[in-house]
């Protein structure tokens, strides 16, 4: 039998000073940096607690505490590779996933293709499986006021045989 699941993941992370956003591994210029106690790809962690939901194995906080020093500006890409790992060791595989960030700035239309790119290299899969895309909250809300971005992230998992 095969045993198809299916999690989700949501994250949120301020701005704050500096020069550039991480998101979905990919350094974007911008005015601003996003505040978090690892490189805050808000992308990744929603995409990570995504894969995390669909093993039901907690979430991002309880693998990486923030409390940790350890991942004190760590890159987010090992969230989310220790997410694939957890995968595969139960003989599983990350089949699709769907990240949706939510910003008014920056514009990340000409990123998404590198977005998926990276994604696709970290999960070990076809980038005709990774769904990158962006809108805004027409300026409502935190997002619309500029305050930070936040994101979803649906991530479908396939196993081999029920557990």
């Amino acid at each position: 039998m095969i045993d198809v699941r299916t999690g989700n993941g949501f994250d949120v992370h301020a701005f704050t000073d500096g020069d550039h956003v991480m998101l979905c591994g990919v350094r974007i210029p911008h005015d601003r940096a996003l505040k978090g106690h690892s490189d805050a790809d808000v992308a990744m962690h929603a995409l990570t607690d995504a894969i995390l939901g669909a093993l039901a194995e907690g979430d991002i906080g309880t693998h990486f505490p923030p409390s940790d020093p350890q991942w004190k500006g760590a890159p987010s890409a090992l969230f989310l590779e220790k997410a694939a790992e957890l995968v595969r060791a139960r003989s599983g595989r990350v089949s699709h996933c769907d990240v949706t960030i939510i910003c008014e700035a920056p514009r990340l239309r000409p990123h998404v293709e590198a977005m998926r790119t990276r994604l696709a290299e970290i999960l070990h899969m076809s980038r005709k499986r990774v769904s990158v895309k962006a809108t805004t909250t027409e300026r409502l809300g935190f997002t619309g006021r500029r305050e930070g971005i936040a994101a979803l992230a649906t991530a479908t998992v396939i196993f081999k045989e029920q557990d």
